[in-house]
């Protein structure tokens, strides 16, 4: 990013705002004078209204929506009023398209205009009814037959050609989150698909260029991101997450669903071959009932099953992006999911891909306003999406900035020619620089004859 930008006067204040499936949260930030992401404030609350990624109930998600922004409002000593809003759900697809625009001004190069002018054709394709474009992504550029250009701006070139990842959703289920926000007396400044937002928090840019899986698992949905020499390659939305587990330990342990969320964070593994056999965990019984014996390993059992299913998913989206053989990277999962113990050996051992966890840590400025817990809790992968939205959100307002104080390119004058001029054109100009050769009888009418 642009060093100048992050001078304080010119670091606007960003909200992102993570309506999940288990959380609702706000995150108020501004890249700081290191270009690091500063944040002043962060609002959680419990999200109700939303199953899987889609709004359920829109008076419930309101109230989490309030809640949140209120906190972070509060602890940053911002008024909040526009927000940078994550979606995701099963109801998202991507697909890819290709562009193109034969430029009429050969004079000038190749600017943002060209790009932003391409980018809104895409804009204008015809989806099937229902469905609505959220992201419109180029990956790489083809100026006058010459491929796979990355970044076209400065160039001469007459016909701009570009391969774009489209991203569309559910119209209905984009008014329902749009309208939770409104409602909550904000205004959403931008959509932006999860996954692309929690990418932007713990990969590296070498880890896309080498080719990387990111794996956001949340509470109602998986999240699939894959990169490849720098450029997004594939998205997909898998509709299972920790919700799907704590489920699957409520019914198999038969236990009250607070206590199956307990037993998941505090004893879950998913490895069963991990825990010992004479390891037991004791359940308060219900009203004045026995307490109950849940054995370790049998947990790890119930865990392991759903585990294997969503990375089976997974590696299934892998495989049919066609780049199973180009990640060196591997996979990167992050996510309030990823902190499952030995998760990363269980994806391994699914995928035969390396695996680690992403902590959004690196972009975080060292920050002595938040309090100590709270800033060390932000460094957890539950917050990966968050902090990828306000990322996006800085990056977005910087984009702005930048294309509004660009300087405009001066184009060359066009030389305008009177009636008489027009007439005979170019002729008069080689009879006046040849008159020394040509005799003085000879008038421009003989060689128009």
């Amino acid at each position: 990013m642009d060093k100048g930008l992050s001078q304080e006067k010119s670091s606007p204040i960003i909200v992102g705002l993570d309506i999940g499936t288990t959380k609702i949260c706000a995150i108020v930030g501004r890249r700081s004078k290191n270009g690091k992401i500063e944040v002043l404030g962060i609002g959680k609350a419990e999200s109700a209204g939303v199953t899987r990624g889609m709004v359920s109930n829109i008076d419930k998600t309101v109230q989490g929506i309030s809640q949140s922004v209120d906190v972070a409002g509060t602890q940053s000593n911002v008024e909040i009023k526009v927000v940078n809003v994550g979606i995701a759900g099963q109801h998202i697809k991507s697909l890819q398209h290709r562009g193109l625009i034969t430029r009429r001004d050969l004079q000038s190069e190749i600017s943002r205009k060209d790009i932003d002018k391409l980018i809104e054709d895409m804009y204008n394709l015809v989806m099937p009814p229902g469905e609505e474009i959220i992201h419109v992504l180029p990956q790489e550029f083809t100026v006058d037959n010459e491929p796979g250009i990355k970044d076209p701006i400065g160039m001469a070139g007459v016909r701009l050609e570009a391969n774009f990842h489209i991203i569309s959703g559910q119209v209905t289920a984009i008014k329902n989150i749009v309208k939770c926000v409104n409602k909550a007396h904000l205004e959403s400044s931008e959509l932006i698909l999860e996954p692309l937002a929690s990418s932007e928090s713990v990969l590296s840019d070498e880890e896309k260029e080498a080719g990387v899986v990111l794996v956001d698992i949340g509470g109602g949905t998986t999240d699939v991101a894959i990169f490849h020499e720098g450029i997004i390659r594939h998205t997909a939305v898998i509709p299972f997450g920790g919700n799907s587990v704590t489920e699957d330990i409520r019914e198999g342990c038969s236990v009250m669903r607070n206590i199956a969320e307990q037993l998941k964070v505090r004893f879950g593994s998913a490895l069963a071959d991990e825990n010992k056999e004479n390891e037991i965990v004791c359940v308060p019984g219900l009203r004045g009932r026995e307490p109950k014996e849940i054995s370790v390993k049998n947990l790890a059992f119930v865990i392991q099953a759903r585990m294997e299913e969503i990375i089976e998913h997974v590696y299934y989206e892998i495989k049919s992006s066609g780049y199973e053989k180009k990640l060196i990277a591997g996979i990167v999962i992050t996510g309030g999911g990823a902190q499952l113990k030995h998760l990363t050996q269980l994806v391994e051992y699914v995928t035969g891909l390396d695996c680690r966890v992403g902590y959004p840590n690196e972009h975080l400025a060292k920050n002595e306003v938040l309090p100590k817990g709270i800033y060390e809790e932000l460094q957890s992968p539950t917050f990966a999406t968050g902090i990828g939205l306000l990322i996006k959100g800085i990056q977005k307002m910087e984009y702005d900035t930048l294309t509004l104080t660009a300087p405009a390119v001066a184009k060359p004058e066009k030389v305008k020619y009177t009636g008489e001029e027009k007439k005979y054109g170019l002729l008069s100009k080689i009879l006046e620089s040849g008159k020394k050769f040509i005799k003085d009888d000879i008038k421009d009418e003989d060689f128009l004859k």
